[in-house]
């Protein structure tokens, strides 16, 4: 479940480089290229600093749920891009799937719960810092603090469960789905961290 939770992930990501390519009038070669460093960037800034094996170098799953992800998505796109939520809520599954994967990869390393928690939000984060930076936007984690916020509230709450001695297969479900939910609440009702800028002028 792990596995297939975290190519999920690779491919939410995928869709969201995907749209956001496409949203600039990129052509096939940039699009994939955005799409690329989405789905494996947060994993391989986690993997280099665990130092293990890069995922998607070693196993070419994650590259064909990569592939597949962009193509359908990109086949799909009007459909797709008529939901404005579109980015948002393939962003938010990547989140979530990527903050545990993360969590999980650090716990596996024997590291302790702030390090597997930043490590979870570097996997979530660090390929839509990317994507943004690429497609000329300031990346999100820069504007609306919540997006890794969303992850190290996760990452609270997964510790907070192994406590309670939940399931792990329940355990997964529900920090995913939190930092999802989260994530989404925080679009929907333009949430943010307070702004030390708000009260001061030019």
């Amino acid at each position: 479940m792990f596995y297939y939770f975290d190519l999920l992930g690779t491919g939410a990501f995928a869709a969201s480089g995907v749209l956001a390519a496409m949203h600039k009038r990129m052509d096939f070669f940039g699009i994939f290229i955005i799409a690329f460093v989405t789905a494996v960037g947060g994993g391989t800034l986690r993997d280099l600093l665990l130092a293990v094996d890069i995922a998607w170098m070693v196993d070419l799953n994650y590259l064909y749920v990569t592939i597949a992800a962009t193509i359908f998505t990109m086949i799909f796109h009007k459909q797709v891009a008529r939901n404005t939520w579109s980015l948002a809520v393939l962003d938010s599954i990547g989140m979530g799937v990527f903050t545990v994967v993360g969590i999980e990869k650090g716990l596996a390393n024997e590291h302790v719960a702030i390090i597997c928690i930043t490590l979870g939000t570097m996997s979530a984060c660090f390929g839509g810092v990317i994507r943004d930076i690429l497609s000329n936007e300031i990346p999100i984690i820069f504007k609306k603090e919540i997006y890794a916020t969303a992850c190290i509230l996760g990452g609270m709450v997964y510790f907070a469960l192994q406590y309670l001695s939940v399931p792990d297969d329940q355990l997964t479900l529900y920090v995913a789905s939190t930092v999802v939910v989260i994530r989404l609440l925080s679009v929907f009702f333009d949430l943010s961290l307070p702004n030390i800028y708000r009260n001061q002028t030019d």
